[in-house]
């Protein structure tokens, strides 16, 4: 079984290791203090709360959560007690209403998910509807726990990396899977630094 993220200890340690090995990263550590641990437990509701988080902002996202597990449509057997017009009526678009009730027929092995090499468990996810690369990795990182999965897609990722490499442009998702090459073992440990990172450089010097 793949190491997993399990505890803060762990994030220092990765930390440790990335500052080592490219400066910019103990600059971050400097401006953001030590990276928080992001973890979640595993299985249906992780990943319907993935499914909630695409395309909104972060407090979007809780209210619709918050406003579903208040109706009671939150678990698998709950949601497959339901139909679409209830997902929408708890705060759904119609598109997440239906890719809660097909995660719900997928009938996902969860427990054996926790053991799968991490491109196996991507292949899995993103042949599920609704679930492409972002959602999958989201799941792997914090679900999971994988310590070198990295959510290059990300725009906040991709934007505190322009800034913090003072790259003329922000990168692509492929430019930075090239980039984070050299962060392996620990991009997930590097992804949490940078969303760390973004936040400082939002609220304090401003985007360029």
């Amino acid at each position: 079984m793949t190491r997993q993220i399990e505890t803060l200890d762990d994030v220092a340690e990765g930390a440790a290791w990335l500052a080592l090995r490219e400066p910019r990263f103990a600059h971050v550590l400097e401006h953001t203090g030590p990276w928080p641990l992001r973890r979640s437990p595993d299985g249906f509701e992780a990943l319907l709360d993935a499914i909630i988080g695409q395309q909104v902002s972060t407090a979007a996202a809780r209210a619709i959560a918050a406003k579903m597990q208040a109706a009671g449509l939150w678990s698998a057997l709950q949601i497959a007690g339901a139909d679409e017009d209830a997902l929408r009526a708890a705060g759904l678009s119609r598109p997440k209403a239906r890719y809660a009730l097909a995660l719900v027929e997928a009938r996902i092995d969860w427990n054996a998910l926790r053991t799968r090499p991490d491109a196996e468990v991507h292949a899995t996810l993103v042949a599920l509807p609704g679930i492409g690369p972002w959602t999958a990795q989201i799941y792997t990182m914090f679900a999971l726990g994988r310590p070198d999965v990295l959510a290059a897609g990300d725009l906040a990722l991709q934007e505190a990396t322009r800034h913090l490499f003072d790259l003329p442009a922000r990168p692509s998702d492929r430019e930075l899977r090239v980039l984070a090459e050299a962060w392996s073992p620990w991009r997930a440990v590097a992804a949490r630094g940078l969303w760390a990172y973004y936040r400082h450089i939002k609220t304090k010097d401003g985007l360029r």
